[in-house]
């Protein structure tokens, strides 16, 4: 089993690898997630019938925070497992990118969709600017679902893996910057769904998020992808973590997780035969919810 020891440290390298040493430019004013409820004082989430679905604030209105769906094993569902690729990039990766550093992994994309396994990208508006083409190629194939992961992946708390941070009266720009980024793309009906850059949150941020509606998503099981040269150890560590309901944290940053598309490759299958049936975020949140 995952210890949170192997918790922390997966965030801390990934947190360390991806801080920048820069400024972000002056974010655009916050609106509402698309297809978010439009008041944080709404008693339980009714988005449009073909919305997708979202949870209800949680107590004094705090932004909801999902880890995993149900624990069930049904014959409707099956024992389902959503697996989630952070694409960061912050604010400041720029000029290495300039200079040939990779921070996407068209291999994964590509492997994911040779396995048909539904997928939540949770991309940075960051690394949107950077690869438009790929992340309107990601938002608009029904296979994959794209959500928030801020615009400049700075933390929104303090003392967060020695990420640089957001101040508290722009944390609502940034998250909103993020969608400005995905729409100038060409990303079709991203997803009121939000992760903390270093998965790092209080009821602080929580409160201050509330009137963007969105759905904070964290994880229940790390991969330990994160700068692993060691495919098998990361595999077993999926393997190990999985639950009926689980959410796997993965990442889709070439230069950073260089072995993830093979660990998809060694997981996909084993899941599979232990009678698991992989699912969007979306999903499971639905299921959660009494939607699915």
């Amino acid at each position: 089993m995952i210890t949170l020891v192997r918790r922390a440290t997966a965030l801390c390298v990934l947190g360390a690898a991806l801080t920048a040493c820069g400024t972000a430019e002056t974010p655009q004013a916050p609106r509402p997630a698309p297809s978010a409820p439009s008041s944080p004082s709404a008693t339980a989430s009714k988005p449009a019938p073909s919305g997708p679905p979202t949870l209800a604030p949680g107590p004094a209105g705090l932004t909801p925070v999902f880890e995993h769906g149900p624990r069930t094993d049904t014959a409707k569902d099956g024992k389902l497992v959503a697996l989630t690729f952070d694409a960061d990039m912050t604010a400041d990766q720029g000029p290495r990118a300039a200079s040939g550093e990779r921070f996407d992994n068209p291999a994964l994309i590509a492997t994911l969709r040779k396995l048909k396994v539904p997928a939540t990208v949770f991309m940075t508006g960051r690394w949107a600017e950077e690869y438009p083409d790929e992340a309107r190629s990601i938002g608009r194939d029904p296979q994959f679902e794209i959500a928030n992961h801020s615009y400049s992946h700075y933390a929104y708390t303090e003392d967060c893996y020695g990420l640089p941070t957001v101040s508290k009266d722009d944390m609502r720009a940034d998250l909103e910057r993020a969608y400005t980024a995905f729409e100038k793309a060409g990303v079709a009906d991203p997803m009121p769904y939000f992760r903390f850059p270093g998965g790092c949150y209080d009821d602080a941020v929580r409160k201050e998020l509330s009137a963007t509606g969105v759905t904070a998503v964290q994880w229940d099981v790390v991969s330990g992808d994160a700068f692993a040269t060691d495919a098998d150890a990361v595999t077993r560590q999926v393997l190990d973590g999985v639950r009926p309901g689980s959410v796997v944290v993965m990442h889709c940053t070439r230069s950073a997780a260089p072995v993830t598309e093979q660990v998809v490759r060694a997981v996909v299958p084993e899941l599979r035969r232990q009678g698991y049936r992989f699912a969007k975020v979306s999903e499971l949140i639905g299921a959660a919810d009494g939607h699915g």
